[in-house]
């Protein structure tokens, strides 16, 4: 069973959809017990995070996250909720990525919206998935490149597109709304 964290965030009814029709069953829960015994994780979302951070505080989620040993994988707002810290609301995060998140200097359109291609790829999660594919953005905040990074995007400057650490795997775009390359990166997941 995958479980997909509810933390009144947007967006997760999508990515449950995208795992019917991979053919797998998943459960939205904000249950301890249920989260850490799912064979896979997913943290998805669209929303502010400190009030993200909050909810998951009040029910003791935060070190539920980090104290998880299967395979997760961090969406858009899941992705920044991992890193050490946000701009946006002054927020400490989780800290299981080594990188801060900063909003976007106001020299293009932001947020950043729509298709964009990603570089510097490595690792099992972009495995089948040709370098410079595109993949969805909804995102005004970007995380620092840092050693963790396993994908970068270029939009007004670089950013860690992708990141792992261990069992923990996050992405900033959606590839619940990114076609055949989210849907191959889903499977991707699913399948380690």
């Amino acid at each position: 069973m995958i479980a997909i964290i509810k933390y009144n965030a947007g967006n997760i009814r999508s990515v449950q959809n995208a795992l019917n029709r991979l053919g797998y069953e998943s459960m939205i829960t904000d249950d301890k017990t249920e989260i850490l015994n799912a064979d896979k994780v997913i943290f998805p979302g669209v929303g502010e995070a400190s009030s993200a951070m909050k909810y998951l505080k009040d029910k003791g989620l935060d070190d539920v996250i980090k104290s998880i040993e299967k395979p997760m994988l961090g969406i858009c707002l899941g992705l920044q909720l991992m890193c050490d810290y946000s701009e946006e609301g002054d927020t400490k995060c989780l800290g299981i990525f080594n990188t801060q998140v900063k909003k976007f200097p106001p020299k293009e359109k932001v947020p950043h919206i729509g298709w964009n291609s990603f570089a510097e790829v490595k690792g099992e999660l972009f495995q089948h998935i040709k370098p410079e594919s595109d993949m969805y953005y909804v995102h005004s905040y970007y995380a620092e490149k840092n050693e963790q990074t396993i994908a970068t995007c270029n939009y007004i400057e670089p950013f860690a597109t992708a990141i792992q650490h261990n069992n923990f795997y996050a992405t900033q775009f959606h590839p619940e709304k990114s076609a055949d390359v989210g849907t191959q990166l889903l499977k991707n997941f699913l399948e380690l």
